[in-house]
């Protein structure tokens, strides 16, 4: 049952920190959109920005991680940089091919790039640390 709480814990601070992380990435995707940027090379663009700052808070916030930085990083831009391709991969299909709007693709690719991250993250990035501080 105690297992089950720190899971608990983990994936909200894991939704806690991707919401502030994809809300203003999402809003600013939105923004060079409209003005000037194809979805995919906003998309490239963005995607490190958002990568970078979420780093620091998965790692220690959501999911405790103790090991050491450079092997941590190296596997977090290894899950990244799937998630980037599922990313464009999502764009390519429903936008390029069915023709959906892209402002609706992105927002439902956000949400599937989360869950793929996640399970990356708990299971290969940040393994150790998958306990909570403090719990």
């Amino acid at each position: 049952m105690e297992r089950r709480w720190r899971t608990l814990r983990q994936l909200f601070r894991y939704g806690a920190v991707g919401l502030v992380v994809n809300v203003s990435g999402y809003a600013i995707y939105l923004l060079v959109t409209w003005l000037w940027l194809e979805p995919k090379v906003a998309v490239t663009a963005l995607y490190p920005i958002g990568v970078l700052s979420g780093y620091f808070g998965h790692a220690r916030y959501s999911f405790a991680y103790q090991g050491g930085a450079t092997s941590g990083l190296t596997r977090y831009l290894i899950a990244h940089a799937l998630g980037y391709g599922t990313n464009l991969a999502l764009l390519y299909m429903f936008v390029d091919l069915l023709h959906f709007p892209h402002q609706i693709v992105q927002a439902a690719a956000i949400f599937v790039v989360a869950v793929v991250l996640y399970l990356l993250y708990r299971f290969f990035v940040f393994p150790q640390g998958s306990s909570i501080v403090g719990s």
